[in-house]
């Protein structure tokens, strides 16, 4: 049997700069929105009292060959212990022989890819001319998204809220160090996103974190704070006006309250959505039609996203001679 990698965070940061990254989710979702990916909707179990999140997401493609599965959770407590609260490790395996190739850490990957797949949206669906940013959540995937953001539009203006102001303040600091860009944390949640020409909703909260009211023509949003069908991070007004794209339909159609949530009301019907982020690369579906159309991309996340970059970061981990070797007996 062949030696195996394991892979750290350090090792996956070393070789995984965004514009790549982007680069490389722009083809897996082409590759699953033409069927070329082999992916079930995600299994997802609740763990314990506090209903913790430990989800299953395996994926195989042709192109580039590649084939494993995620290992994700989500356990909320985990700041109080000082630790994350996603937590996430993918297998890659031998697309020939199924042998497993690596054990690849995948919080940053989960992390970073999520970014990289919003940056796609905003490539595609924001307006050219886009300049101001609007987050909501000053966590990890806010800071994640800011750097793959200012990677696809020419930022003149970020403004961030979080219910902490201390977490915000710190952001706005660090961002606008790490940047150079102008980064501000703001008193509301509608402070933040009012006149922003591109949105992040990036936040653990179940319901809906601004109002229909805050989003102005033209606005571009990437939400992808809620995953689960009972929760969601905008209003139902806003959803059922804005042109609304997914990452995959069969998932929005399981998981995305975001979506379900409205159709349930009654305010939207099954065909509000309006195309899958990978048929807008391919050049499938319509994309935005006015610079006064509100275009939103609900992002859930998909394991043909972590299998392609986890296959990308071992074959330069092993270029770069990052990683530990072992073989299971």
């Amino acid at each position: 049997m062949s030696n195996a990698v394991l892979l750290t965070e350090k090792d996956v940061r070393a070789v995984l700069p965004m514009p790549d990254l982007i680069a490389a989710m722009e083809g897996a979702l082409a590759q699953f929105s033409r069927g070329a990916v082999n992916q079930p909707v995600r299994t997802v179990l609740e763990v314990g009292p506090d209903k913790a999140y430990f989800g299953v997401m395996p994926a195989s493609l042709d192109d580039p060959p590649a084939v494993g599965a995620k290992l994700v959770t989500v356990y909320a407590k985990n700041h109080e212990r000082n630790l994350p609260s996603h937590l996430a490790t993918i297998l890659l395996l031998d697309h020939a022989t199924g042998a497993l190739v690596a054990v690849v850490d995948g919080r940053y990957i989960t992390e970073a890819r999520t970014a990289a797949v919003s940056a796609v949206s905003v490539k595609h669906l924001a307006r050219p001319d886009a300049s101001v940013l609007g987050i909501v959540g000053s966590g990890v995937q806010a800071r994640s998204h800011l750097e793959a953001i200012r990677h696809v539009r020419t930022l003149t203006e970020v403004r961030v809220w979080s219910p902490n102001a201390l977490h915000r303040e710190a952001f706005a600091f660090e961002m606008a160090e790490a940047t150079g860009l102008r980064v501000r944390g703001v008193n509301t949640a509608a402070a933040s996103v009012h006149g922003a020409d591109i949105v992040v909703l990036a936040t653990s909260s179940t319901t809906p974190v601004i109002a229909d009211t805050d989003i102005g023509p033209g606005t571009h949003i990437a939400a992808v704070g809620a995953c689960r069908p009972d929760q969601r991070e905008m209003p139902t007004t806003l959803v059922a006006r804005a042109s609304l794209y997914v990452d995959s339909r069969a998932a929005a159609r399981k998981e995305a309250g975001d979506f379900l949530i409205p159709l349930g009301e009654g305010a939207i019907g099954d065909g509000h959505i309006a195309g899958e982020l990978g048929e807008l690369v391919a050049g499938t579906a319509p994309g935005r039609r006015s610079p006064q159309d509100v275009t939103i991309f609900k992002s859930l996340g998909l394991a043909v996203e972590d299998v392609v970059t986890a296959r990308l970061v071992v074959d330069r981990a092993a270029a770069a001679g990052l990683g530990q070797t072992f073989m299971l007996q």
